[in-house]
């Protein structure tokens, strides 16, 4: 039995520390352009509590986001052992390009994919480098696509990378503003027979809604009253993005588990995208709730979002090279364990993957 199994991952963790203190200096505004009432140490206070985000990491300015997608990508490649010149595919996620610290304008051309290929010194022609634009579900969607591009037999090997510096496109006077980070992660995803044990992903499940969703996370102005309004900064709507994944993406997870036909009672991790602590503990007590059973007391789901933030498309990658180093307390992958991949964000996207390690 040939199935795609993930063989090498790396991660950046960008050396800048923000913390919710730093934060708590700031004026915040509403969207129609008044001061919040609230004191801004209060919101962070808040918004801590909400989110369980004590700090997150940033980029040093002369860094770009493919100069961090390279690193990620260059230390996924060493895990894995592969010479670089036998990747097939080469596949980027990211959502804004290299945004050049102190400039308003984002670098798509040359793809990130392009620069990263570059970087990396790969000279085969046969590398197809791409990238993928899914909002924050980017790169597990990149892991969903080399896996159809192996069962069509166009490859056998890719390397998948998230990266994004989301520092250089918020808006610092809006409180959404403390939930982004930069950082980039990475897996080399081969085509291998894996004989009786079955190794690698099982199943997948992909969404997209956009009807009202379509704008539930988008671009700007500054909520800044003096600010320029031909500048464009990431915008959320918080409550609607909480209540549609609490509505769908528990179901898609459940979707994903029951075509790998795997119990539930053999899921042993969850890796969700990091977005919101409160928000993925909801929807994995609501995933149990849909099998008529009790969360479980051990732990199912590691997190990174305390200290590192919301890196978009890099927290899936990041958490797993984090664990799979032994690098998150109390979590750690065995030989045989079923675990799960599952992010949401803008688009609005979703997807999830069954994944036996």
């Amino acid at each position: 039995m040939q199935r795609s199994v993930i063989t090498g991952t790396g991660s950046y963790i960008p050396p800048v520390i923000q913390t919710n203190t730093d934060f708590a200096k700031h004026l915040f505004y509403s969207e129609d352009h008044q001061p919040l009432p609230t004191p801004p140490g209060e919101v962070v206070e808040k918004f801590k509590q909400i989110t369980g985000i004590e700090e997150r990491r940033y980029t040093s300015d002369d860094l770009s986001t493919a100069d961090i997608g390279a690193v990620a990508a260059k230390k996924a490649l060493d895990d894995s052992g592969v010479d670089p010149e036998t990747i097939d595919q080469l596949i980027v996620a990211h959502n804004f390009g290299n945004v050049l610290k102190h400039t308003i304008q984002t670098d798509a051309v040359p793809s990130l994919a392009a620069s990263i290929k570059h970087q990396l010194g790969i000279k085969n022609p046969n590398c197809v480098a791409y990238d993928v634009l899914f909002g924050c579900p980017g790169w597990l969607q990149g892991v969903i696509q080399a896996d159809a591009f192996f069962k069509a037999g166009i490859a056998k090997k890719a390397l998948i990378v998230g990266a994004e510096t989301l520092s250089r496109v918020i808006d610092i006077y809006d409180r959404d503003s403390m939930i982004f980070s930069d950082g980039a992660g990475a897996a080399v995803l081969e085509y291998n027979e894996t004989g009786e044990a079955g190794t690698g992903i099982l199943s997948a499940s992909v969404q997209t809604h956009s009807l009202e969703e379509v704008d539930y996370i988008n671009m700007g102005p500054s909520f800044y009253p003096d600010s320029d309004p031909h500048v464009r900064y990431i915008k959320m709507k918080g409550r609607k993005v909480y209540e549609y994944a609490m509505k769908h993406v528990p179901a898609a997870m459940k979707d994903c588990l029951d075509k790998s036909g795997v119990s539930i009672y053999d899921l042993k991790k969850v890796f969700i995208h990091q977005a919101n602590e409160k928000m993925d503990e909801g929807i994995i007590n609501r995933l149990y709730k849909l099998y008529n059973i009790p969360t479980p007391t051990e732990h199912v789901m590691p997190m990174s979002i305390h200290w590192l933030g919301n890196s978009s498309v890099a927290t899936i990658p990041t958490l797993l090279d984090l664990v799979r180093r032994e690098e998150i307390k109390n979590h750690r992958l065995s030989t045989g364990d079923v675990i799960m991949f599952a992010s949401v964000g803008a688009g609005m996207n979703i997807n999830a993957v069954c994944y036996r390690y």
